[in-house]
């Protein structure tokens, strides 16, 4: 019997060093697991973050990965392109003038800053997926059919839309005084002599900001329904000397968002100046603008982000600038894609604020008004706004400022490209 418990006595013990040995095996296991986890998580979080930090601006296609290294890219060849061009030369182009015509020094992306809708051929420039789909909106399925089948009387039926036209060529606005622009002092702020404020829709600057003390600029305020909130704020290019005035108007009445409808020179005619710095920062008068980031959207429009900073109060905002290329001066796009589709994006910026957009094309009228016309009409149907008379409301907004939408192809072109967004969203509507 003893013999037999001294046999097992050994046995036991070898059991026990077995299961201590497998125990600590599946500790350090699990530590080495712990740490692999805790790696990779930290490894996640900080490519989250850096994600997160290059999507801040918005500027960039949804690209993920790719985003980054086109935005990259793109700055690259912007710098590289920069290097090129003497100080003098930049200045010019500054001053609304058309750079060298030595193309084989200019990138392709470098041409998209200045002197018109050239095509890009950058490799990197991309449609946004969003451009697919229209916004969401509140409009129901019936009284999109009813707009819908308004639109599309009023251009088929070439007879009507020429006689509203011509009604809407003899409307007259009241008050229609421009007085306060066309004084003597004032004319020269006037790129054109035929597109000026009236006067109780001008925006009015501190005259107390200024070194001339002047409250004049050539800029309408243009308001939807509510007086107390204006929709937009529409404006010629400004002139050299006007540069600063316009970064007032943007400082003084909050504005995040402009929307520019016109190269800077166009069949070799200046129709705006560079009003902003070609790189870094530069000052007017209390105001310093600094160049954030270029990035070309598509080969129709570039988005660019700038810090606006007031030296005087050391007060700083950020606010974003939407550069349509694809729309001649004289006449209409070829289609109305682009538009709606640089449209979408700028709304996307602008959404949930209460400031008004700035929409300048050469004079202020146009392209200018056409812009207007089209967004503040899509934008009551987008509110579930029934009744919709689009001459109607182009009556409004030129009782607000002169001749916006000048021609019928552009009043043509607004029709057809509120026809075409209805019809998009009635097909993204629940059937």
């Amino acid at each position: 019997m003893q013999r037999s418990e001294g046999h097992g006595l050994p046995h036991a013990t070898r059991v026990r060093e077995g299961s201590s040995g497998l125990v600590l095996a599946l500790v350090s296991m699990a530590c080495v697991s712990g740490v692999v986890v805790v790696a990779l998580t930290i490894a996640c979080l900080r490519h989250h973050a850096k994600q997160l930090a290059s999507g801040k601006l918005g500027l960039g296609p949804e690209g993920g990965p790719e985003t980054h290294v086109d935005y990259q890219e793109l700055c690259r060849q912007h710098k590289a392109a920069k290097t090129s061009f003497s100080r003098q030369e930049a200045v010019g182009v500054g001053a609304g003038g058309r750079r060298g015509t030595d193309t084989s020094r200019v990138s392709s992306v470098s041409s998209q800053f200045s002197d018109g809708p050239q095509h890009s051929t950058s490799s990197h420039s991309s449609t946004p997926s969003w451009s697919e789909e229209p916004a969401q909106s509140n409009m129901d399925i019936s009284t999109g059919h009813m707009i819908l089948a308004y639109m599309e009387d009023h251009l088929e039926n070439k007879d009507r839309l020429l006689k509203e036209w011509e009604d809407l060529c003899s409307y007259q606005a009241e008050p229609s005084a421009v007085t306060v622009a066309q004084s003597e002092s004032h004319l020269e702020k006037n790129r054109c002599p035929d597109s000026l404020p009236y006067n109780h829709s001008r925006v009015k600057l501190k005259a107390e900001s200024k070194s001339t003390k002047e409250d004049y600029i050539n800029a309408s305020i243009i308001i939807d329904h509510d007086p107390r909130l204006p929709a937009y704020i529409a404006t010629q290019g400004p002139l050299a000397h006007t540069i600063a005035d316009f970064w007032q108007t943007v400082w003084e009445n909050g504005c995040t968002v402009i929307v520019m409808m016109t190269a800077l020179v166009e069949d070799g005619e200046i129709q705006c100046v560079r009003y902003w710095p070609d790189e870094g920062s530069s000052l007017y008068h209390i105001y310093e603008v600094n160049l954030v980031s270029e990035h070309i959207w598509c080969k129709d429009f570039l988005v660019r982000s700038f810090y606006l900073k007031n030296v005087q109060t050391q007060e700083t905002r950020t606010l974003t600038q939407f550069h349509l290329l694809s729309w001649p001066a004289n006449g209409i796009p070829n289609s109305t894609r682009p538009l709606l589709d640089f449209r979408r994006k700028v709304n996307k910026c602008y959404r949930g604020r209460s400031c008004p957009i700035i929409v300048h094309c050469s004079d202020g009228t146009g392209r200018t008004g056409t812009y207007i016309l089209i967004d503040m009409v899509l934008n009551r149907m987008a509110k579930g706004v029934k009744e919709i008379d689009i001459a109607a409301t182009l009556e409004h907004i030129r009782d607000q400022r002169p001749n916006l939408v000048r021609t019928k192809d552009q009043f043509e072109f607004s029709l057809t490209a509120v026809a075409e967004e209805v019809n998009a969203i009635l097909k993204a509507l629940p059937q």
